[in-house]
């Protein structure tokens, strides 16, 4: 992304950013995600945004904070000095389980909150 600057970035311009820094093409963040091709691209034209799950997967898979990813502000933004890891060398295996596992933790965590809530209304109606 040739035209990017921190002053006029959007949402839509760090999530690309984000992602290509990452060396990942927006159909393999989608699949990561769980999301559609097209619902993915949405995001990086500001057609729309992803929820509040959505964007802590992103920021795990993506290696940048929230904070950043939301608003462009403080430190947490990809390392654009540096290329991304080559899939094919170790590094880059352990690199991408990494990013798996986060991705994994994350919908854990949703799952549990999921749980907790079913909980929650269960002895609330006993």
């Amino acid at each position: 992304m040739d035209d990017y600057t921190d002053n006029s970035a959007t949402f839509g311009d760090r999530l690309a950013v984000a992602r290509e820094a990452q060396g990942m093409t927006p159909a393999q963040l989608a699949r990561r995600l769980g999301v559609r091709q097209d619902t993915l691209e949405a995001w990086e034209a500001d057609r729309s945004e992803p929820r509040a799950n959505r964007l802590q997967m992103l920021a795990g898979l993506l290696n940048v904070s929230l904070v950043w990813l939301m608003t462009g502000e403080g430190p947490g933004g990809p390392n654009l000095s540096t290329p991304p890891a080559d899939p094919s060398t170790e590094i880059g295996a352990i690199l991408s389980e990494m990013r798996d596992l986060r991705l994994d933790q994350v919908r854990l965590v949703e799952r549990i909150a999921r749980l907790e809530k079913r909980l929650k209304a269960q002895a609330g109606a006993a």
